[in-house]
């Protein structure tokens, strides 16, 4: 049985004579995700020096299959503690860079250890696996959170953070309530289509079992 998901997605950045309500609406979003940005920030350097952040080797290397045919490679862990939700929800982000290619790519991934504190501070944070591009050039990172409505929250202000390094149109996050991260990487199952005829993207599957 797939998962039940609350989906989120952001728009194409509109153009013409949207620019001036697109400004109001980014200046409102600015204002809500800038201090959850900050608090996370500062959050993190408490958890830096009570060493609660960990990054394990266990999954680094590991390629997963999504549901629309694609796959990644998991190239860091980064969790809190032991990474369990007492109220789980999976979160699963994808985004292209914008005029990120080749040698970028490695480049970015040397750079995204700046990133940590952008998140891991946000309430409800346990775990992440943060997998390389696609061959789409799209990046994704699949994450345990404790609470689906402070996921929610999370996904709502990284959204202003990528807007500004992304694609336009390519930010899309699915948020899976009531689930722990290794309940999906497990999942097993046929491709399947939402509601719009389209692959799941953010769904992965395991590979199928040798009989």
């Amino acid at each position: 049985m797939s998962p039940d998901p609350m989906g989120w997605s952001r728009d194409p950045s509109p153009s013409g004579t949207e620019h001036r309500r697109a400004g109001r609406v980014a200046a409102e979003r600015a204002r809500f995700a800038a201090p959850r940005v900050a608090g996370s920030v500062l959050t993190t350097v408490r958890m830096l020096l009570a060493r609660r952040l960990h990054h394990p080797r266990d999954n680094v290397g590991r390629v997963i299959r999504f549901d629309d045919g694609s796959s990644a490679r998991v190239y860091r862990e980064t969790r809190v503690e032991d990474g369990r939700a007492t109220d789980p929800a999976v979160v699963v982000v994808g985004f292209v860079l914008r005029g990120v290619r080749g040698r970028g790519h490695l480049l970015f991934r040397l750079e995204s250890w700046l990133n940590i504190p952008l998140f891991v501070g946000f309430p409800g944070f346990t775990s992440k696996l943060w997998l390389g591009h696609d061959g789409l050039g799209r990046y994704r990172g699949l994450y345990e959170w404790d609470g689906a409505e402070r996921a929610i929250t999370y996904v709502e202000s990284l959204a202003w953070l990528l807007d500004m390094v992304c694609v336009p149109g390519t930010v899309m996050a699915q948020v899976i309530p009531s689930t722990h991260r290794d309940d999906v990487l497990a999942r097993r199952g046929e491709p399947s289509v939402d509601m719009d005829g389209e692959r799941r993207w953010w769904l992965p599957v395991a590979p199928p079992e040798q009989g």
